[in-house]
C-alpha cells in the first residue's frame, strides 16, 4: 500500500488496536480476532516476543484483509527490521527524530508519540503523519485532546492510553482522528483464556461507536 492509502485506512477505520501479548502466536490470534470484528488494522508492539516474526507472518498471511504496523518502535534500526518484515506503519510511544526520519526515508507512515504541547510541535514539525498522544488517559483524557486541538487544529492526533468503551465517543468528539486502544480491546485475560470471541465482540462495539459518533458529529 502507498503511504496515502495507509493514512486513509487509519482515518476511515478510526481505531488502531495496540496488541501486547505473551507470544507471537498469541498476537496473531488477537490480530485475527479484531479483524473479524471489523477493525482491519493492527499494531504489533515490539514488546511481544518475536514481534518482528509476527509482523512478517501477518503481513504475508492476512495481507488482503489486514493493515499491519509495528508499535513501541524505539530505534531507527528497529524501523528497518519492521519495514523489511512487512510493517506498513511505524508507531513510537515518544518522539525520536531518528525513528521518524528513518520511517520517512523508507516511505512508511509514522506515528510519533508526544504528550506536552512542545512535544506535539516537535513531532509534527519532524514530519510525523499522526501524533500519538500518550499516555492520554492519565492527563485529562478527552478534555486534554480538546485542549491540544485549540492551538493545533491541523495536527492529526491519536490519543492512546485510557481509551475505553465509556469514553471513546468523547475522545472522537474532542477531535481525535483515530483511537489507539490496548487492553480495553485486546484483553490480556481473554487472550490467556483463549476467548477470542470476547475480543471480536469488543472490536464490533468500538466500530459501532466510531460510526455512530462520526455520524452524529457530521449532522
Amino acid at each position: 500500500m502507498t503511504k496515502a492509502e495507509v493514512r486513509q485506512r487509519i482515518l476511515d477505520v478510526g481505531i488502531i488496536p495496540v496488541i501486547r501479548a505473551q507470544s507471537a502466536s498469541e498476537a496473531m490470534q488477537a490480530a485475527e480476532a479484531v479483524c473479524n470484528g471489523g477493525i482491519t488494522i493492527v499494531e504489533i508492539t515490539m514488546t511481544v516476543p518475536d514481534a518482528v516474526e509476527a509482523v512478517r507472518q501477518l503481513s504475508r498471511d492476512m495481507k488482503s484483509r489486514l493493515l499491519v504496523g509495528a508499535g513501541t518502535v524505539l530505534r531507527a534500526d528497529a524501523v528497518e527490521q519492521c519495514v523489511e518484515a512487512g510493517a506498513e506503519f511505524i508507531i513510537s510511544p515518544g518522539f525520536n527524530a531518528k525513528v521518524v526520519a528513518r520511517a520517512k526515508e523508507m516511505g512508511k507512515l509514522v506515528v510519533a508519540g508526544a504528550l506536552t504541547p512542545t512535544e506535539v510541535m516537535e513531532a509534527w514539525d519532524a514530519g510525523s503523519d499522526f501524533v500519538k498522544i500518550f499516555p492520554c488517559g492519565t492527563v485529562g483524557g478527552p478534555k486534554y485532546v480538546k485542549a491540544l486541538k485549540g492551538p493545533f487544529p491541523d495536527v492529526a492526533m491519536v490519543p492512546t492510553g485510557g481509551v475505553n468503551l465509556e469514553n471513546a465517543a468523547d475522545f472522537l468528539s474532542a477531535g481525535a482522528d483515530a483511537l489507539g486502544i490496548g487492553g480495553e480491546l485486546v484483553s490480556a485475560a481473554a487472550l490467556k483464556a483463549g476467548d477470542l470471541h470476547a475480543i471480536t465482540t469488543a472490536a464490533k462495539k468500538y466500530v459501532n461507536i466510531v460510526q455512530q459518533t462520526r455520524t452524529r458529529c457530521a449532522a
